[in-house]
Formats: C-alpha cells, sequence, structure tokens
C-alpha cells in the first residue's frame, strides 16, 4: 500500500470488481470527460485477468473507504497515467496527492525519466490536480477522444524526473 497525508493506494483485487462494476457503468461518476461505458461483471473480470500493461490502485480516505482509482502504463520508455474520483469526495485534495503519490512510487520505483497524463481543455479540475502536481502543458492532440457524441481535444501533460520534488506525497 502507498500511504499519504489523505489517502491510500492499495493495488486493486478481484474483490473490487463490483466496485469498478458500479464506478465504471455510472455516467455521473465518469463526468463529461470519460466515455460512457456499460460493462457487464463478466466483461470486467476477463479484462482484470488480462490486463498486463498498466497497474491500476484504488484511492482510499484515512478512513478506508474507496474514493477514486488511479492507474500507471508503461509506454515504451514511459509511462502514463490516468485518474478519476468519485463526484462525492472530489474539491478535497484526493486526486492531488493520489496524482503526487503516483509520481513518486513511479520515480522512485523505476528508471524512467517522464511521467504523462491528458486532460480535455475544459476539464478545469484535472488540469488543476496536473499543475498541482508539477505536470507542464505540452500541447494538445485534437479530437483525441470520442465521449457522449463529440470528439473532444486532449491537451498533454508531462513531468520528467529533473522536475520532480522528490518525494512529495509518498510516505515511506
Amino acid at each position: 500500500m502507498l500511504k499519504g497525508k489523505m489517502v491510500n493506494l492499495r493495488p486493486m483485487e478481484s474483490e473490487d470488481i463490483e466496485l469498478i462494476k458500479v464506478w465504471n457503468n455510472d455516467p455521473v461518476f465518469k463526468g463529461s470527460y470519460e466515455p460512457l461505458e456499460c460493462n457487464s461483471l463478466e466483461d470486467l473480470k476477463a479484462w482484470y485477468h488480462s490486463e498486463r500493461d498498466s497497474r491500476w490502485f484504488i484511492v482510499e480516505n484515512k478512513e478506508g473507504e474507496p474514493v477514486g482509482q488511479i492507474m500507471n502504463k508503461i509506454k515504451s520508455d514511459y509511462y502514463t497515467v490516468g485518474y478519476i474520483i468519485h463526484q462525492n469526495y472530489r474539491n478535497k485534495g484526493y486526486g492531488t496527492e493520489a496524482v503526487k503519490i503516483m509520481i513518486d512510487f513511479l520515480f522512485l520505483s523505476t528508471t524512467t525519466t517522464r511521467i504523462e497524463a491528458q486532460a480535455c481543455p475544459e476539464n478545469k479540475a484535472s488540469i488543476r490536480i496536473l499543475d498541482k502536481s508539477g505536470f507542464k502543458h505540452e500541447g494538445t492532440i485534437r479530437k483525441a477522444m470520442y465521449v457522449r457524441g463529440n470528439h473532444l481535444d486532449a491537451n498533454i501533460y508531462g513531468i520528467l524526473r529533473e522536475e520532480w520534488n522528490n518525494p512529495q506525497a509518498l510516505r515511506l
């Protein structure tokens, strides 16, 4: 388990699949910037047992309640991260701390020199998380995602090892 001051990140377990099904199938949880999904429990179990390229974590508050999810995925010589916090727990700093913990974890446990994330230009909350976590805006991929009948742009953000203020959030 990766421990912070406000949240902990624990690896996703097979017992979490039911919760992930609820979250993935909830358009309010997914918000305006994530594609709609309709996943069966069997689909998610198959995904969980076949996924090899990414590592998924449940974000928990200090009371042990699941408040979101965060993942990292290797892309060639660097990692990408993605996250989502349940709507009842947004604007409390949980997302920012979860991202900082993930940055610390990746820079402390791998030799990667770069971590990347994407956010729609309209997703001000996600951009704020990335800014607070030390990411820099690097460019925009036009019409990169199809979400709820619209093609949305994706801003690319990156943080390099030499820009990282280690460790910010992770308590070892």
